[in-house]
């Protein structure tokens, strides 16, 4: 299971039917979960810590020091959840003491080639990330976000749950959930309805959601006006609930 020119250093933790191929390098203060496999020519180093069921492909770098000048070898972490798929060349940093100091990436997550994720960024579950989708730093990214190929998110963004954007999508404020963005920079083009169906919601969610969504972006309303009208939607139909939580805490205001 562990190729003999792959050097795995001594304090290392593997689990149980872990994979290591040709020419990969573990660092002293990895970890990583049972029948996890790890491709060739892969560093893994930092304190990096890997769940269960992964698969890492050739040439990615895990957990290496962040893109920051502030970084002065704080002992931050990447936190990586089970059953991600984690495609050639990735490359995801460790956290900053700026912020808090670790990087997470969730469970059953889809990441192609070429995705870059900075320090402190925080991916949720079952997202997907199409190649050379890149993250700056401090960035969140909820559950479920479908982000294109050459998506850039800004730092300090956040993509809402349920999202999807095209291809080339330049990110600058928040998007809040279930909306699908695209352009250069980053407009709303509705309800990410196609997903959502797919994901089980009811036909009575979607028109909510719908509804919710002409409010926020077609009713004319200021945006104060508009998140006390969600409110009051949301205690009619539970499924708005997460976007008036969104608009709550968004602190680079949304895409309009």
């Amino acid at each position: 299971m562990i190729h003999q020119t792959a050097i795995i250093h001594s304090g290392a933790r593997l689990g149980v039917n872990v994979s290591v191929g040709p020419y990969s390098i573990i660092g002293e203060h990895v970890e990583i979960g049972d029948n996890t496999v790890i491709g060739p020519h892969v560093v893994i180093t930092g304190r990096t810590r890997i769940g269960c069921d992964n698969r890492i492909y050739q040439f990615c770098s895990l957990g290496e020091a962040p893109q920051d000048k502030k970084y002065n070898g704080e002992p931050t972490c990447l936190e990586i959840g089970d059953r991600n798929t984690i495609r050639e060349f990735c490359t995801f940093n460790v956290g900053t003491a700026q912020d808090v100091g670790i990087t997470r990436v969730g469970d059953d997550n889809w990441i192609m080639a070429y995705v870059h994720i900075a320090h402190d960024c925080q991916v949720g579950s079952r997202t997907v990330f199409a190649n050379n989708a890149q993250l700056a730093g401090h960035v969140h990214i909820d559950d479920w976000a479908i982000l294109g190929g050459y998506t850039g998110v800004h730092q300090f963004c956040r993509v809402g749950a349920h999202t999807m954007t095209a291809v080339g999508t330049v990110v600058l404020q928040d998007i809040p959930p279930f909306v699908m963005a695209a352009g250069n920079t980053a407009s709303p083009f509705g309800i990410n309805a196609e997903g959502l169906k797919r994901r089980g919601f009811s036909p009575d969610a979607l028109l909510a959601l719908k509804r919710a969504y002409r409010t926020l972006y077609k009713s004319g309303l200021m945006l104060d006006e508009a998140r006390a009208k969600l409110q009051d939607e949301a205690l009619l139909h539970p499924e708005v609930q997460p976007l008036v939580d969104f608009l709550a805490v968004s602190k680079r205001g949304i895409i309009r």
